[in-house]
């Protein structure tokens, strides 16, 4: 087992004390194993998790990080998990999440609240301990998730990421956007030249990287196409076909080159076949001044201001026509939409729903 404590200095801000005692709150951050705190290169939760922990950190609360024994944080980190099981071949992703979870929840007495980013596994060892849980739903893989969570519903407590989300089965602490560091991204003022618009996210039939190919190729412009394939045979048979000169697959960027290819590109083509939670990718490509052109699915119009930060469309056509009508957004005003997904603003809202979560255990 490791653990690494970083000991914040400075100014705590009211939010950040605990409410009946003279002190920083305590936050047991659960974070997934499957990819590292913060992600080599794609790992969305995980990347969520860091955002969330470092801006928690900086606004003076003190945060125990369960994580894997790799993580990078400024938090405590405490961990048993070696590695991420999805870099690491071989691991036993049963095994390992249950010592995860066991080593977390054996500790949560030190904790005034948990916070699970792990799915619905630790809502079983939540209900078994005292500490407050409050667990972020990422997005259901289906309905047949749902019964793990109504089991927990009267008991822990859910916070959605979009109001689009929220399942009508559940009862919810709040909504809380992800938040997004500017400085991690550099703004541009125009793309480079010549234009291309870039694909960013999974190689699956729900990211629509097969539609962000014929949109492109209809507007005459190159596509460059980067994520994990967790499709094989959707990438095999809807995208490498038409690799070549203007279609270039990168594969899985860091956050280095993902910066550089959003921040060059003429729109971000998020072309959604699924009901989007949320979509970090977009926020990503506006605060680098980069429009979106999205299906309306999902969280979208929560995210995107249509016309303004970018173009919220029906189908491929809509989307042709607005590769089109790119040159009447501006950069800028793009960038500045984005600015409003702040990490204060995340940092914030789970504060509030913390406090929630101890003084209802303090009246009860």
């Amino acid at each position: 087992m490791i653990e690494v404590g970083n000991q914040h200095a400075g100014p705590v801000p009211s939010l950040a004390q605990h409410p009946t005692e003279d002190r920083p709150l305590r936050i047991g951050m659960i974070a997934p194993i499957a990819w590292r705190v913060p992600p080599r290169h794609y790992g969305p939760w995980e990347r969520v998790v860091s955002i969330l922990t470092e801006g928690l950190v900086a606004a003076g609360v003190d945060v125990t990080l369960y994580a894997t024994q790799d993580a990078v944080t400024s938090a405590r980190l405490s961990a048993v998990v070696p590695a991420p099981y999805e870099e690491t071949p071989g691991m036993d992703v049963k095994v390992w999440e249950g010592l995860h979870l066991a080593h977390a929840f054996g500790n949560a007495a030190r904790q005034d609240v948990m916070h699970n980013h792990a799915d619905f596994l630790p809502l079983m060892f939540a209900s078994l301990v005292d500490t407050p849980t409050v667990t972020t739903i990422h997005g259901f893989s289906g309905p047949a998730i749902l019964p793990a969570y109504c089991a927990y519903a009267d008991r822990l407590a859910f916070v959605s990421i979009s109001d689009a989300d929220r399942s009508a089965d559940l009862n919810y602490a709040a909504t809380v956007y992800h938040g997004i560091n500017p400085e991690e991204f550099t703004f541009r003022l125009q793309p480079e030249s010549p234009p291309y618009l870039v694909f960013l996210g999974r190689m699956h039939p729900d990211k629509g990287a097969a539609d962000a190919i014929r949109v492109a190729r209809a507007a005459g412009l190159p596509l460059r196409l980067a994520g994990i394939i967790q499709d094989q045979g959707y990438f095999d048979r809807e995208v490498a076909p038409h690799l070549g000169p203007d279609i270039m697959y990168l594969g899985s960027v860091g956050p280095l080159e993902r910066d550089r290819l959003l921040g060059g590109a003429a729109a971000l083509l998020h072309l959604i076949h699924f009901e989007e939670p949320f979509g970090l990718s977009v926020l990503e490509a506006m605060t680098c001044g980069t429009p979106v052109i999205a299906y309306d699915r999902g969280s979208m119009r929560e995210l995107i201001e249509d016309g303004v930060s970018g173009w919220i469309v029906a189908d491929e056509a809509g989307a042709i026509s607005a590769v089109t009508a790119l040159n009447r957004l501006d950069r800028a005003a793009v960038r500045g939409h984005a600015a409003a997904f702040s990490v204060t603003r995340m940092v914030e809202g789970y504060l509030r729903v913390y406090r929630q979560l101890i003084a209802a255990r303090v009246s009860s």
